[in-house]
């Protein structure tokens, strides 16, 4: 017998329950809803987090933030990197730009630059796409105890009540209390004995044209960033020698008058203020049974490069399509399983490529060493995919291009055999699977959704015109069925393949069951 059974339950029960609203469990819960899924997001805070920390969007995220429906208002409220410029006291050293930037159209690649947003204005835009979509958070919603079975999971809250779901997802952050309750161990830890202060303030006089740094700085280095569509700065200082920082308002100030030319008066309105050592760790498993791993939960990097919220969203991108198709009707269990289970295959490995690049990033700044101070296609995260995950599956007897399963699909504008033109990514965008029959590859039959139902594949006889999908997709006959989340799960000359594989993992969405039976 469950330990929580005799506790009170509080309202409909969800199919899914997200805890932690950050931008992992936001991104979750808009996919969800956007799928129909009854979902529940907690947040044990009575309000979003308030800071900067997490401030850089690379390029793949805002793919998918595309996807999610929100990329317009994120480009609106963000902007680029300035370049950096190097101080040494009141003296400027010269400026350079951190972040490659694009001298013209990168092909495949709708946004090829990074954009800079903080963490609290990303959580804000996804917050605001979730309510539209019906969904909302429930705040000061601590998680204090749960309980699983083979058909889901007891979550009992601070307030005593207690919620029933077929699915839990921990998007609770490096301190995660889910991860603390099923006791999965984190493998790894410091990465540097040095200590790192980051503050949101305004700096009078100071220039937003460029992100200040005092390499040299007595007591250690510190940076100021403008923060893109706000009037604040980031700062951020790292303290040697055993010295601890001060997380007080007049701590940062004091910090900003003892390392800058700037008088502590000019810092106004300091807000979040943070102090940690910087660490590297990834979660012994991202999967206990009925609850799964995600974001800070499941591995902590660096700030270096800015791949932590970026591969977080990702993880939350990963896992909506397959926990939607895991909970509807009609869907064989073994498939079902087999689904959840690739989250773990797939993401544990780009996790600890992340935590490695990030690791590498921060020790080559602690040093100087000048790919500290650079950024280029390999934080983008364009280049990770599944192509060892058990997803992917590649039976073509002569491949034509380079795409292979696993990787993401490049965005291309094509023709399409009536003579009308699309462009790829116009064509992913939602929540169906894409089948591409491309070189005149016939397009095989799909079966018609039940009723009144979408169709979980939309399917297209289509042409590259462009050069780089030629590189990529080919010229002869082939057939890509492409992922919900943007990546190719089968590729194939053989329609009857196609049929195989969507009925195991793209079946018509049936309706949604959402409580897991009481127990």
């Amino acid at each position: 017998m469950s330990p929580l059974n005799n506790v009170k339950h509080a309202g409909a029960d969800p199919a899914v329950l997200v805890v932690g609203a950050g931008p992992t469990g936001l991104a979750l819960a808009v996919d969800l809803a956007r799928r129909g899924v009854p979902a529940l997001l907690l947040e044990r805070n009575a309000a979003l987090f308030p800071g900067s920390r997490g401030k850089g969007l690379q390029p793949r995220t805002l793919e998918v933030l595309d996807d999610l429906g929100v990329v317009d208002a994120v480009l609106a409220a963000g902007g680029p990197y300035p370049p950096m410029l190097g101080w040494d006291g009141d003296r400027p050293l010269g400026a350079y730009e951190m972040v490659a930037r694009p001298t013209g159209p990168v092909p495949g690649v709708p946004y090829p630059e990074g954009r800079m947003l903080p963490q609290w204005r990303t959580q804000r835009v996804l917050y605001e796409r979730l309510r539209a979509l019906g969904g909302d958070v429930r705040f000061g919603a601590g998680l204090a105890d749960l309980a699983q079975d083979a058909h889901g999971v007891t979550a009992r809250l601070d307030d005593g009540t207690s919620v029933r779901a077929r699915w839990l997802v921990a998007a609770d952050g490096g301190r995660s209390t889910v991860r603390a309750l099923l006791g999965v161990d984190m493998t790894g830890g410091a990465v540097s004995d040095t200590q790192v202060l980051v503050a949101d303030a305004r700096v009078d006089g100071m220039s937003r044209d460029h992100w200040h740094v005092w390499a040299d700085a007595p007591g250690g280095a510190v940076a100021c960033c403008p923060l893109a569509g706000t009037d604040q700065f980031q700062i951020v200082a790292r303290y040697g020698d055993g010295a601890r920082p001060d997380t007080s308002p007049a701590g940062v100030r004091r910090l900003v008058a003892e390392r800058t030319p700037f008088a502590a008066s000019a810092v106004r309105d300091v807000g979040w203020v943070s102090a940690f050592r910087p660490r590297a760790a990834l979660a012994d498993r991202f999967r206990d049974g009925r609850v799964l791993l995600a974001g800070d939960a499941a591995h902590l990097h660096t700030p270096d490069g800015g791949q932590g919220l970026n591969t977080s969203v990702q993880d939350a991108y990963n896992l909506g399509w397959k926990l939607a198709t895991a909970l509807a009707d009609g869907v064989a269990a073994a498939d079902a399983e087999a689904l959840v289970d690739s989250y773990e295959r797939e993401r544990r490995p780009v996790a600890e490529d992340v935590i490695g690049l990030s690791t590498r990033l921060h020790r080559a700044a602690e040093a100087g060493r000048p790919e500290g101070r650079r950024r280029g296609r390999e934080t983008h995260q364009l280049d990770l995919g599944y192509r060892d995950g058990p997803l992917s599956r590649d039976t073509r007897r002569a491949p034509g291009g380079t795409l292979r399963a696993g990787d993401r699909a490049p965005d291309a504008e094509c023709a399409l055999a009536e003579g009308a033109r699309v462009r790829l990514f116009d064509a992913f965008r939602g929540p169906h699977w894409t089948l591409l029959a491309v070189g005149g590859a016939p397009l095989p039959p799909l079966p018609p959704p039940p009723g009144s139902g979408p169709l979980p594949v939309r399917a297209y006889a289509v042409t590259p015109t462009e050069p780089h999908a030629h590189a990529a997709y080919g010229t002869g006959p082939a057939l890509y069925l492409v992922r919900p989340d943007g990546y190719v799960g089968l590729a194939t000359d053989d329609p009857a393949e196609v049929a195989a594989y969507a009925r195991r993992y793209a079946p018509p969405y049936g309706p949604v069951r959402a409580s897991a039976p009481a127990r």
